[in-house]
């Protein structure tokens, strides 16, 4: 992956920038990412929080995860594009959404979570380690 990722929204309200290089990188297909992408899941990377700039605003709701603790998705108010995920169990970490990139194609997934989960018609890359729920913490 780049050493340096940015992106935004689909109407450019919000845009964010991080210098630093990304923690990991999965896909989440989760019922709540499920159907906060409106997809068959959530393809994030995850970079330290206090590395993010973020202009414009952002608004979250936070919903409860299987952990039993908060995840927070960010979304353009605007246009309504999902742009991050704040979750409790790892509060120093933001997951960026892989389609906000400005360059979608750093992003390669290193694992597949709740793929218990996953949708038949979501094809999964067989080389890519699965969890069928979420990894310990």
């Amino acid at each position: 992956m780049a050493t340096s990722v940015a992106g935004g929204c689909l109407c450019g309200a919000v845009r964010y920038e991080c210098a630093a290089e990304p923690v990991m990188a999965g896909t989440c297909h989760c019922l709540d990412c499920q159907k906060s992408s409106g997809a068959g899941g959530a393809p994030t990377l995850f970079v330290p929080r206090v590395a993010v700039q973020i202009t414009g605003e952002v608004k979250y709701y936070a919903s409860k995860g299987d952990s039993g603790q908060s995840v927070e998705r960010g979304f353009c108010p605007n246009c309504g594009s999902p742009l991050f995920g704040k979750p409790a169990a790892m509060p120093d970490m933001l997951g960026i959404r892989a389609g906000t990139l400005d360059d979608p194609s750093i992003f390669t997934p290193g694992m597949h979570i709740y793929a218990s989960r996953a949708q038949s018609w979501d094809i999964m890359n067989p080389d890519t380690p699965q969890f069928p729920q979420g990894p310990e913490m």
